[in-house]
């Protein structure tokens, strides 16, 4: 009778062990995932904000009054890039800065893009057609990284919330990543009238 509980005993350690070997593993794969995708997202945005300084500078040649908008890009640029998150620091708060950031730029290129509207030289020049076209495109490639991180972030934070792997996810310190928040007036559709 020892022997068949002793027996009984190693085989649900053993089970055990297997089993949280195999949840450890998931979600170390899930947590690099995240990291990964954090990694592009930053990578986009960074992308972005070298193409700021070349866009300033053209329009800078033909739009010699507006000083003020192109101050603002430029500052909203450098607040931009100097916050930068590692993924071992993505919290609510950290992310919640960065996105203020990233936003707070975005409105200042639309200021800049609706200024360029008043200045036809500016709209016929290659060299600014050619930016703004990479600046849309950079703007895609944020959006898609910005998806895919909130996938993965997703499925990783499903996973360290489930039974029994939740125990295990506690046990070894895996938290839960923080998402992107929509921007405010997001929910709201914009007026258009002809």
């Amino acid at each position: 009778m020892k022997t068949l509980k002793t027996l009984a005993i190693a085989v649900t350690a053993l089970l055990a062990s297997s089993l949280t070997s195999c949840n450890y593993n998931s979600l170390v794969e899930q947590q690099q995932t995240v990291d990964q995708t954090w990694a592009e997202v930053e990578n986009q945005y960074q992308r972005r904000a070298d193409l700021i300084p070349n866009l300033v500078n053209t329009v800078k040649g033909y739009a010699t009054h507006e000083s003020e908008t192109l101050e603002k890009v430029t500052e909203a640029r450098a607040k931009a890039t100097s916050i930068t998150i590692n993924a071992d620091d993505l919290n609510e708060e950290n992310l919640a800065k960065f996105q203020k950031a990233q936003g707070e730029l975005s409105q200042a290129l639309k200021s800049l893009l609706a200024v360029t509207e008043a200045y036809p030289d500016l709209k016929a020049n290659e060299n600014f057609r050619d930016l703004q076209v990479q600046l849309e495109g950079t703007e895609n490639r944020v959006t898609t990284a910005r998806g895919r991180y909130t996938q993965a972030v997703a499925e990783y934070n499903t996973s360290i919330k489930k039974f029994p792997t939740m125990i295990y996810a506690g046990w070894f310190g895996f938290k839960p990543k923080p998402q992107f928040q929509a921007e405010a007036g997001a929910s709201t559709a914009p007026k258009v009238e002809f």
